[in-house]
């Protein structure tokens, strides 16, 4: 996954609002058909880009104009790790759903939405967290990632 450009930080942060309302629904609701769609959003995030993520377009459209323009960036690279952990979360989620084992289903929603919630209310993303510790632990001996 490149970096790609930088990002305005607070794109993430409203996309982590809408996650974390999502996953709650999913959670009360036990909807495996919501949260597959929420697992597709993580994906295009993730694999694609976040700008052209639903939940990006949203933002770029409908809330960025209303906010005006910041001076403060963001790399992709954490975000869109943290979007493929979400994915994975989201995706041993859906299969736990529709397999009948509900109990993985909840943990692993739980554990999504546990991390969209610190994003989205915080600013600490905790996929972004783990990106730069497995960075930090995946350099040479030079200093240069391996």
């Amino acid at each position: 996954m490149s970096a790609g450009p930088a990002v305005d930080p607070r794109g993430p942060r409203f996309q982590a609002i809408l996650t974390t309302v999502v996953l709650a629904i999913v959670l009360i609701t036990q909807a495996w058909w919501l949260l597959a769609i929420q697992t597709v959003v993580f994906a295009i995030g993730a694999f694609i880009g976040l700008k052209v993520s639903p939940y990006g377009l949203l933002y770029r459209y409908l809330i960025a104009p209303r906010l005006g323009p910041t001076t403060e960036r963001e790399d992709a690279a954490p975000l869109r790790f943290a979007q493929a952990v979400g994915f994975v979360f989201g995706l041993v989620g859906t299969i736990g759903f529709v397999t009948g084992l509900t109990t993985l289903g909840i943990v692993a929603t739980a554990f999504a939405l546990l991390a969209a919630f610190l994003n989205g209310a915080f600013g600490f993303c905790l996929g972004c967290e783990m990106y730069l510790l497995l960075k930090r632990f995946t350099r040479s001996p030079t200093g240069q990632a391996s």
